[in-house]
């Protein structure tokens, strides 16, 4: 039986039309472009926030929009995100065979799958899938700005940096693989308060300082687990946006911290 994982947060966290979910991202797309230039490389992992558009998805285009230049070379997505309704132990993935977006379905690479399913830190949870916004609100983003793509989605509960940076390496790949954590910054803290929060977790992630704990990102896990691979393959993290939805949509006295951060290969020298 073909099975596909349903939109839960279409209409609630980012438009549920499809027409009108395509003029939001391009809109984004177009305003965080001049910032970012065709001639970069592209990213080989990407951080990006996971609130509604209204609120962090200015900041995560800064990040999609340097993908562009690479929409005929990247064809499989690595799009890790915490859990926030279902608790589960390690990395689950969704047991289906596609996900669904208002802008169509997106296959799930099932040599990928094949890859990790035999690690002992992942699992099959459909439940975690259901309802999780974490990992949803980037597939029309990344429908935006790739061609064609398969994608490895898995939903990050208890597990050790470790755990992550492992399954990360099974399925590290060439240019033609994209690696996306979903995750957001400080929690509910009063605007100057976070962006001071903000700004010293932002500084140890540009240090690739794989120690974060829940209360600075809630992607904590996976973003540890991806720094830890990161330095292992010496990418190299620009700071592309820093904000919190005092800034966008929100009011300041709580706020939740976005930062768009793109890791990119540095190049080899050849002596």
């Amino acid at each position: 039986m073909f099975l596909i994982r349903q939109p839960a947060v279409a209409g609630a966290f980012y438009p549920g039309q499809r027409q009108a979910l395509s003029r939001d991202l391009r809109a984004m797309l177009d305003a965080a472009w001049p910032a970012s230039a065709s001639a970069l490389p592209a990213p080989k992992a990407i951080i990006v926030p996971h609130a509604g558009y209204i609120y962090s998805g200015s900041t995560a285009a800064l990040a999609y929009a340097r993908l562009m230049p690479a929409r005929k070379i990247i064809r499989r997505v690595v799009l890790l995100g915490p859990v926030h309704r279902v608790p589960v132990r390690g990395l689950a993935l969704p047991g289906a065979d596609a996900f669904a977006t208002p802008l169509g379905d997106i296959a799930i690479d099932a040599q990928a799958v094949a890859a990790v399913a035999g690690m002992r830190q992942v699992v099959v949870s459909p439940e975690a899938h259901a309802l999780e916004h974490s990992l949803e609100v980037q597939l029309p983003f990344l429908q935006a700005v790739l061609d064609d793509f398969t994608l490895l989605p898995l939903a990050v509960g208890d597990a050790t940096a470790q755990e992550v940076a492992q399954v990360l390496e099974a399925v590290w790949g060439g240019p033609e693989t994209l690696l996306v954590i979903s995750s957001d910054l400080s929690h509910f803290l009063h605007y100057e308060h976070a962006q001071a929060v903000d700004d010293e977790t932002v500084h140890r992630i540009l240090a690739l300082d794989s120690s974060l704990s829940h209360s600075q990102a809630c992607g904590g896990t996976p973003v540890n687990g991806l720094l830890l691979a990161a330095s292992q393959h010496q990418l190299e993290p620009q700071l592309l946006g820093l904000c919190n939805s005092g800034d966008t949509a929100g009011d300041r006295s709580r706020v939740v911290g976005y930062a768009a951060i793109a890791f990119v290969e540095r190049p080899r020298h050849v002596h």
